[in-house]
């Protein structure tokens, strides 16, 4: 069946503008205030306390999620032994610290996701590991790098400020402590901590609330396996429809005596297909096979070179078909339109391919037209499931479809959607995580640097760094960022490069005798051209997007822009890094040594 492209193209059109928000990304608040009890610990022990610290090192790491755990593995091979891991979760882990929700695990392939697995001699057990084993994992790591003796858990960095005098980080916790490092990395990942929507009357809520990210099992019972037994009387309501939710509702589809499932924008649903790990591919691997494989990944779905696909799932299949259909084309020897042109046509054709993949498996006719999507490929972030959209099949199972409009209000007894009413015993929201970690406004504390200068207020200017990993007037901090940084779906290869290309300085700077380091002001502002250069195409296509954290809730401009990744092929981008590396001129940093090393 042949597409109707201009009236596909007015179709998304329409479903965007139902979304758009004046207010972009201000639309979410942050869990804090009278909403804090949304971002306690459920896991750490409470009775948990220590004296506080007074300590100095070389290296403070902020952040013990895969970030921190990968800068920490590398600073020891680097040789760089004199560092801290802050962290204010109760063990290593970071979002899968924190993701125990049920039916938690990865959807990108966890041979490419799980950081670290020639070197610490694990294999996962499937496809796409599930958050036990994740969580297990990443402690591993901890243990193999000996890691836990330089971690404080628990402990929340509450302030930074450089001491000029002293060219050295001051660092605060709400514990008290007074730490003092030469280096800070920021290593708190991209999701740190759950976000709320700005529906009046979050707080008044008087049945049980809580965000995925915080699952109460004590009320819910059952494990991340599944298993809510405690929620068979009980009419429970999610807010959400997107990667989490994906995971979470056939659970709660199964056990509730009521699930309402409240969209304002439904996902992409793509096959997952996971499958145990195959034992004659896990005996035919050789050294070097991990980085190989992260590497051949990006490529796919970067539309860059490749040999073959050598990981062969939903992702590559989604975004390998688009990206390269014009040079699909070209060695079928057939004759090409515009690359442009043959893109847009696949891009609708693998949207129009998840579209009937739910009238396949929704047996109601409406709930089928609510649950598809009318936005391109690239819009919004995919998901991967088998069993979410068969849930919509069972008779205690209802899609409140809110038409773009979201939830109206949150009253004592439930939620209320266009003036209607919806009784409920328990409210969850699935609505994810503030985006952006290298914002410390994300984190509850201000970074200051020379002169006083709030991180915040430099990054609500013109933000400018070298290549997304330093910025000037804050000597020695560096950030493992998302904003001006290549990005791929995988985001354990990017933490990857990220980890050895700052460990990689730090190295350097030991080695020198570096005092501080800080970009030149000339090269960031190169840098910053050429983030906002390389985002034109992509940002043509995001103004068309409904709104989503890809294209800052639909407000996208310069400024979101270069607080967003870059976006030119992260291929060509490692290939950047890594050549600077080689170059060892550490290009483009201001280096002040001691006297007797200049």
């Amino acid at each position: 069946m042949s597409l109707d492209r201009e009236a596909l193209r007015e179709k998304y059109r329409a479903e965007r503008e139902r979304r758009l928000r004046l207010s972009g990304a201000e639309q979410y608040q942050q869990t804090s205030g009278a909403l804090s009890a949304f971002a306690e610990d459920p896991h750490a022990d409470p009775s948990f306390s220590r004296a506080p610290e007074r300590r100095s090192a070389a290296v403070l790491v902020i952040g013990g999620g895969m970030g921190g755990l990968m800068m920490g593995a590398q600073l020891r091979q680097a040789g760089v032994d004199d560092f801290l891991i802050v962290d204010r979760a109760g063990d290593f882990g970071g979002v899968w610290y924190w993701n125990r929700y049920p039916g938690a695990g990865c959807d990108t392939e966890s041979y490419i996701y799980l950081p670290l697995l020639e070197e610490t001699g694990y294999l996962p057990k499937e496809k796409y590991a599930k958050s036990p084993e994740i969580r297990e994992h990443l402690q591993r790591i901890g243990r193999h790098f000996d890691l836990y003796d330089r971690a404080l858990f628990q402990t929340a960095v509450t302030g930074l400020r450089w001491d000029d005098a002293q060219k050295l980080w001051r660092i605060e916790t709400d514990r008290g402590d007074a730490l003092t490092a030469r280096f800070v990395v920021n290593a708190t990942g991209v999701m740190t901590r759950p976000k709320l929507p700005g529906i009046p009357g979050v707080e008044r809520f008087k049945g049980e609330c809580f965000h995925t990210a915080r699952w109460n099992f004590d009320y819910t019972g059952g494990s991340t396996a599944g298993g809510l037994e405690k929620l068979q009387d009980k009419r429970v309501g999610v807010i959400g429809t997107g990667a989490t939710a994906v995971q979470c509702i056939p659970h709660l589809g199964e056990w509730s005596k009521e699930l309402l499932v409240f969209q304002r924008t439904p996902s992409a649903i793509n096959r997952r297909d996971n499958r145990p790990t195959d034992a004659d591919w896990a005996a035919s691997l050789e050294s070097g096979w991990q980085r190989e494989r992260m590497a051949n990944f990006t490529a796919v779905v970067s539309g860059d070179p490749f040999d073959v696909d050598l990981v062969k799932d939903g992702w590559t299949e989604m975004i390998g078909e688009v990206l390269l259909a014009a040079k699909r084309e070209y060695e079928a020897g057939r004759k090409t339109e515009s690359p442009a042109v043959l893109m847009q046509r696949a891009d609708d054709a693998s949207m129009d391919k998840v579209r009937r993949r739910v009238d396949e498996e929704i047996e109601d006719a409406a709930t089928a037209e609510a649950l598809k999507p009318w936005y391109g490929a690239f819009c919004k972030r995919g998901c991967f499931h088998d069993e979410f959209l068969a849930t919509f099949n069972r008779p205690n199972v209802r899609l409140i479809d809110t038409q773009g409009a979201g939830v109206e209000e949150i009253t004592e007894t439930g939620v209320v959607v266009a003036g209607k009413a919806y009784p409920l015993d328990c409210l969850i929201f699935a609505t994810g995580f503030a985006i952006e970690g290298a914002d410390p406004g994300n984190q509850g504390y201000e970074v200051y640097g020379r002169d006083g200068l709030a991180l915040s207020a430099k990054r609500r200017s013109k933000w400018r760094t070298l290549h997304g990993y330093m910025t000037r007037d804050f000597p020695n901090y560096l950030m493992m960022s998302y904003a001006q940084t290549g990005q791929s779906p995988n985001f354990h290869h990017i933490l990857d490069e990220q980890s050895r290309h700052l460990a990689y300085i730090l190295s350097r700077a030991q080695s020198a005798g570096a005092i501080t380091l800080e970009p030149e002001e000339e090269a960031e502002n190169a840098w910053a051209e050429e983030v906002v250069r390389a985002a034109k195409g992509r940002t043509a296509y995001l103004k068309e997007c409904t709104p989503g954290y890809y294209n800052a809730e639909g407000a996208i401009n310069e400024h979101t822009v270069l607080n967003g990744p870059y976006w030119k092929s992260p291929t060509r981008f490692f290939g950047m890094t890594k050549a600077w590396r080689e170059e060892d001129a550490l290009a483009g940093l201001e280096i002040d040594r001691p006297s007797s090393a200049a």
